[in-house]
């Protein structure tokens, strides 16, 4: 696992790749110490749940890294490449090892984007034209957001404790 040191000043990139890893780190950082029944809660009405958004996360990892940086087709890719089921995690994925699928996704997008300049440019379907740089806070943004969400659901969870859970919580 990667832990980056703090970064403040210097060249752009070295800021971009520090905030991502940064960002990467904090979402991690949501699930770890959860049980695997705490980690797969759902405490609001959609599919949501901390475990879900580090599925998805690597989803996106592999998705702009593989896919648009690098142009590989989904049989080239590391992981499931269907969107929809992103956030779906199944019964026998534990929580160390989606946290690794998405270590797995950080450590390929890292590699995939060492080579590349920052003002390189690929074709995306939906956005059009997008460069390294548009997808460095692309992923900042998404990776940001989605730690809040799972800061949350870790908080309500932790706040409500074992005792409080009943048996829907658990049946999800």
């Amino acid at each position: 696992m990667i832990n980056p040191t703090r970064t403040t000043v210097g060249p752009e990139r070295q800021l971009l790749e520090y905030m991502l890893d940064h960002n990467r780190v904090e979402l991690i950082d949501t699930v770890r110490g959860l049980s695997e029944e705490e980690a797969r809660q759902r405490l609001v009405p959609s599919m949501t749940t901390s475990i879900g958004l580090v599925k998805h996360a690597a989803f996106a990892e592999r998705n702009w890294f593989q896919r648009v940086l690098a142009g590989l087709p989904d049989s080239e890719c590391d992981g499931a490449m269907v969107g929809e089921a992103s956030f779906e995690v199944s019964d026998d994925e534990t929580v160390a090892d989606v946290i690794a699928e998405f270590e797995r996704a950080g450590d390929r997008a890292r590699t995939i984007a060492a080579g590349i300049d920052l003002d390189a440019t690929r074709e995306h379907p939906l956005f059009g034209t997008v460069s390294l740089r548009w997808i460095y806070l692309l992923m900042i943004q998404e990776f940001a957001r989605h730690a809040g969400h799972s800061d949350i659901l870790r908080e309500q969870t932790l706040k409500r404790g074992p005792e409080s859970r009943t048996h829907s919580d658990a049946a999800g």
